[in-house]
């Protein structure tokens, strides 16, 4: 039996509705109740009214009988492809060695990838770090929270406490702009707590989650003027991800719901509900669909068209803080637990957990709570950090049953965040004097700062 559960939708049109406006819809939208076999586990969640929809009004648009008949949507999609390869021709024409076969393979590649196929054995090659570079700068007063990199990794955005948000070139080392945080007036309110951000890959918007506030501002990635504010969630925003090449942004809330957005209109698409707790974090990659954590100690995966969400659940009944796709079949997570989970989209279970992975606190006796988590992308590679002074790499086992400890990196402080550079040459390190979420620990004797750690590959696997 499918563990998916299906929206059904009732008479009538779906109710939407557009940056929070009213609309002129009245039908409400469900998710229907339906129960699993395995492990006798049922599946239900409750009735949520979706949005309602403000539809803007269109210039009617008339075309003469001696205009030029346009191409058929299969003329359509052969030029397009054919385009497409000139272009990727041109790419590789460029590269200081060009190789007979490079588009076909190429062209391979690219379609194991959005097929979630794509798996790269690199983590063996790597061995160790070179000297840590700090990132410091007088706008993160407070821990940092969150991080983000643009898509060829070229570009850091940074969030913290304070509210301050900092973009950084990780070419010179240097911040390039900063937005000053709470008790300053800036061009953009940003109220006192950064909790998400977010860059799309074409680096136009850069959307902002505010733990203090349930409004989605959007930026411009360039110069980090105010867009404006995407309203509609009733909690606060706890996670934002792009859907991959296009201006789609996913949402998640603490209002236990998933909002879909569409940047080029500035305008809301629809909602998604299931999750019995607040979420805690999303992500998401090239096909319509993101995967969220959450407090109900849950992972769901949701197919945005099908409007169908897949249940996934573990983490010894605990909050799951973080969820990261290493492809588009499999993802990592980590929770208040101290365990590592690698999961596949296939299995409802685990594929394999580390239990206290970071070790255990001193005061209490109780698992290091995993503060952050990161993946390289189609590789085999991940990363972990909690507050035990320490980053720690592992590598992923055949057909990811197994996580392998590689070597660790000494980091004194919280590392809120993680994050590997697109062309796995860099770790980047948010780190704070506190946990993201919360003030229950405080580690007095460091800085807030940003850690980017030089990777050593071996030149013998290369």
């Amino acid at each position: 039996m499918s563990f998916f559960i299906r929206n059904n939708r009732g008479g009538g049109r779906v109710k939407r509705k557009f940056n929070g406006t009213q609309s002129i819809s009245k039908q409400s939208k469900k998710f229907a109740k339906k129960s699993v076999s395995d492990d006798d586990e049922s599946i239900a969640s409750t009735d949520e009214e979706f949005a309602e929809e403000n539809f803007k009004s269109k210039t009617e648009r008339f075309v003469s009988e001696s205009e030029e008949e346009e191409e058929t949507a299969q003329e359509k999609r052969i030029r397009l492809a054919k385009k497409y390869i000139k272009e990727i021709e041109e790419e590789e024409k460029d590269r200081a060695e060009f190789e007979e076969g490079a588009v076909s393979q190429r062209l391979h590649k690219e379609y194991l990838e959005e097929k979630g196929r794509l798996r790269k054995t690199v983590a063996i090659c790597y061995i160790g770090h070179k000297d840590l570079i700090s990132l410091k700068c007088k706008e993160h007063k407070t821990s940092i929270t969150c991080i983000c990199l643009l898509s060829d990794g070229s570009v850091l955005y940074s969030g913290a406490k304070d509210g301050s948000i900092v973009k950084w070139s990780l070419k010179t080392h240097s911040k390039l702009i900063a937005l000053k945080g709470k008790k300053v007036k800036t061009e953009v309110t940003l109220s006192h707590y950064i909790q998400c951000l977010a860059i799309s890959t074409d680096g136009k918007f850069l959307v902002v989650g505010d733990r203090n506030c349930n409004d989605i501002k959007v930026l411009c990635g360039n110069t980090l003027k105010h867009i404006k504010n995407l309203q509609g969630h009733r909690g606060s925003v706890s996670g934002l991800v792009f859907r991959k090449n296009t201006h789609t942004l996913y949402s998640a809330s603490t209002d236990r719901s998933i909002k879909v957005w569409n940047l080029d209109d500035m305008a809301y698409v629809e909602s998604f509900f299931g999750h019995q707790g607040g979420i805690t974090s999303i992500d998401a990659l090239s096909r319509e669909r993101a995967v969220t954590s959450g407090f109900d100690s849950s992972i769901r995966i949701w197919k945005i068209v099908e409007e169908s969400q897949l249940i996934f659940n573990g983490h010894s009944n605990n909050s799951i803080d973080e969820v990261k796709l290493i492809n588009e079949e499999n993802f990592f997570s980590c929770g208040s637990d101290g365990q590592l989970c690698v999961w596949s989209s296939l299995k409802k279970k685990p594929l394999c957990t580390v239990t206290e992975a970071h070790g255990k606190d001193e005061t209490n006796n109780q698992a290091l709570w995993i503060s952050s988590i990161a993946a390289l992308l189609n590789t085999d590679l991940v990363a972990s950090g909690s507050r035990d002074g320490s980053i720690k790499l592992w590598q992923c086992g055949e057909a990811f049953r197994s996580l392998n400890p590689l070597f660790e990196v000494k980091i004194p402080g919280f590392i809120n965040a993680l994050a590997f550079t697109p062309d796995g040459n860099h770790l980047i390190a948010g780190v704070g004097q506190e946990h993201r979420n919360g003030r229950w620990w405080r580690v007095g004797n460091v800085k807030n700062c940003i850690i980017v750690i030089p990777l050593i590959r071996s030149e013998k696997h290369k």
